[in-house]
């Protein structure tokens, strides 16, 4: 880590330098990432932290909102400060204010969360190369889901992160059900509609493995996801690990374009973001401008 006084970094438009985050969290004790009225949540509580630090409310934008109980160990925000409140954080000592930020942020996360220390916890601090934005520059991101599928593989130390199925899952067909839902396509039956936003989605990857210790995880990869799609996907296909619906039937309910009756969402805990991908520093600014296009 260098404690040396770094150059002085460009500034982005509007005099402003924005600042990526990297950071996970247990996303148990907190009502999902967005901000609600009374509730606590990993937004809220992460830029509650920073306005005690700069002294005024801080906006932050998030690579993947995630729901109430959803965990994350590789996610990306963004903030913009000014150059006086990025070079006031190191107090006038000679050291890299991304340095000073990221142990000054700790003491303030401590702090705001009590009992709950340790919950979120930021990794990185860095100065943004010009044109990135945390969500809409972003190439796809990643999920995991752990399935014990069945008592003999129900641990208790691991029963915050993994689903308790009590039937017994046959892998291939999860695998043979989930390749069906691969590529550009219309997930409306799959995902929780939000207004003005579209529901097509490239899924990259769906695929189910069964790990040595014999818990099954699932890793899920997309451009972007839309509200409550891992789950829906992830609850679906247990209906074809279960033998209680053929592997074409994923493929049936996408094609319906609609949720009903067995529309079912898996449990939110044993999700988990593992990671957001991102193009060169030089292609950020026009994927940023790319996604926006494609999302309106």
């Amino acid at each position: 880590m260098n404690d040396q006084k770094p150059a002085a970094p460009v500034l982005g438009g509007g005099g402003f330098l924005r600042i990526r985050l990297d950071l996970a969290y247990d996303g148990g004790p907190f009502s999902g990432w967005a901000l609600q009225p009374g509730l606590r949540t990993v937004q809220g509580t992460l830029e509650a932290a920073l306005e005690l630090l700069v002294r005024r409310p801080v906006r932050v934008t998030v690579a993947g909102r995630t729901d109430a109980g959803v965990h994350a160990r590789g996610q990306v925000v963004h903030l913009d400060l000014t150059e006086a409140e990025w070079r006031g954080l190191n107090r006038g000592a000679e050291l890299d204010p991304a340095v000073a930020l990221l142990r000054r942020l700790r003491g303030a996360l401590s702090r705001g969360l009590g009992d709950l220390t340790g919950a979120i916890v930021v990794h990185q601090v860095s100065v943004a190369p010009e044109g990135f934005d945390a969500r809409f520059s972003a190439l796809w991101r990643r999920y995991s889901y752990r399935i014990a599928d069945g008592p003999a593989l129900w641990d208790p130390l691991g029963r915050y992160d993994t689903l308790w199925h009590k039937s017994p899952l046959d892998v291939d067909l999860l695998n043979e059900g989930a390749s069906k839902l691969l590529g550009l396509q219309n997930f409306l039956s799959y995902c929780k509609p939000r207004e003005g936003s579209t529901t097509i989605r490239d899924l990259q990857r769906f695929e189910f493995a069964r790990g040595e210790d014999g818990v099954i995880v699932a890793t899920v990869q997309a451009d972007a996801f839309c509200h409550n799609m891992v789950r829906a996907l992830v609850g679906s296909a247990l209906y074809v690990g279960e033998g209680l619906e053929p592997p074409g039937w994923l493929h049936e309910r996408l094609l319906m374009k609609k949720r009903d009756a067995r529309s079912v969402l898996a449990a939110p805990h044993p999700l988990v973001l593992e990671e957001v991908a991102y193009p060169s520093d030089g292609e950020l600014l026009a994927r940023a401008e790319l996604t926006r296009a494609l999302r309106e």
